[in-house]
């Protein structure tokens, strides 16, 4: 296997893109290219302490800042993108999370308008301790304090959307974006159906940790350096961003009420037992009804997003993607 390509990237404040699709490409790159990623946190690392608040410090629309776009030649629309987590490491020893007034899943919010008043701004700096693995929570109104183990992930990773749109980072759809899903860890590879000629593949985003269903609407928050394998499935269509581990196949879906995100999850996964596994439409839809796991990924943002996955172990010993997450993965351990 010859050497992978490398190209470095360590955005400037000025050089992040804040939507997918309408951002022009910082780097063309081939299929097989490994980015070595820079990627600030969804405040653009302006929420630095205890006193920053959101509402002061950081200016709406601009948050989630996301490192690219990337051009992948020979993408084009029916085509998917193939993005392998190599590693995911947090850049700083610490990182933040806040109550962010009409935000969240316990709130009165813009769209779920009530009498109520909003939740107080509050902000927790999490010390994260990057050799033993863990991050530190500590109560505002107690002594409470408690250690949980970090599990690194991206929020957000997605391509360009179709039909001409451009899309805030803040918001997951069929073309990726801000899904929020503590799936997409390392070692893990993301499928998203390419929609515009180059894909025009982001992310950033990243987690610390982050609970499934993100309730209050902000994950532990902090700057990654982060690895990736780019490939590229020719004539393959991927209709909603999908994960493969090395222990399951899991799918996504993401809409406004969450019964629809739901919905969309499991038909993809229905769907792709049908297209890999050999499975009738009818017999998918029963096994899976039977075998399937459904965590929340986020129940705060512009669209909700739901997740479907099955063990591989429970399933016929079937190719799915061509293969690619086994190889990358082989890839990947080159790297180290």
């Amino acid at each position: 296997m010859s050497d992978p390509r490398i190209l470095t990237v360590r955005p400037e404040p000025g050089e992040y893109a804040w939507t997918f699709g309408g951002a022009a490409p910082v780097a063309r790159i081939a299929p097989g290219t490994v980015l070595d990623l820079y990627t600030e946190d969804c405040f653009a690392g302006r929420v630095r302490s205890e006193k920053d608040l959101v509402s002061e410090v950081c200016e709406f629309p601009f948050l989630n800042p996301q490192t690219g776009p990337f051009h992948v030649e020979g993408a084009e629309p029916g085509d998917t993108v193939a993005v392998h987590f190599v590693s995911i490491e947090p850049a700083r020893d610490w990182a933040a999370s806040t109550t962010v007034p009409l935000f969240g899943a316990l709130t009165s919010t813009h769209t779920t308008a009530t009498l109520q008043p909003p939740l107080p701004e509050t902000v927790w700096i999490w010390q994260l301790d990057r050799t033993r693995r863990t991050a530190l929570f500590r109560a505002h109104d107690s002594d409470i304090e408690v250690e949980l183990p970090m599990d690194p992930m991206h929020g957000t990773v997605g391509v360009a959307p179709a039909n001409l749109e451009v899309r805030s980072a803040l918001v997951p759809d069929a073309h990726g974006g801000n899904m929020d899903t503590p799936e997409m860890r390392a070692g893990v590879t993301c499928y998203l159906g390419v929609n515009v000629e180059g894909a025009l593949l982001s992310l950033g985003d990243g987690h610390a940790r982050q609970g499934e269903g993100e309730t209050c609407g902000v994950a532990v928050e902090c700057a990654m350096n982060t690895v990736v394998i780019v490939e590229l499935l020719k004539g393959l269509a991927t209709p909603w961003p999908r994960i493969e581990s090395d222990t399951h196949i899991i799918s996504t879906g993401s809409a406004r009420p969450l019964e629809d995100a739901f919905r969309i999850s499991q038909h993809d996964l229905v769907q792709w037992l049908v297209r890999d596994y050999g499975f009738s439409e009818l017999d998918a839809y029963q096994y899976a009804t039977q075998a399937v796991e459904s965590p929340l990924a986020n129940v705060c943002d512009t669209n909700y997003t739901c997740v479907a996955k099955i063990r591989k172990e429970w399933l016929p010993t079937r190719e799915t993607h061509r293969g690619v997450h086994a190889r990358l993965r082989e890839t990947a351990a080159t790297l180290r």
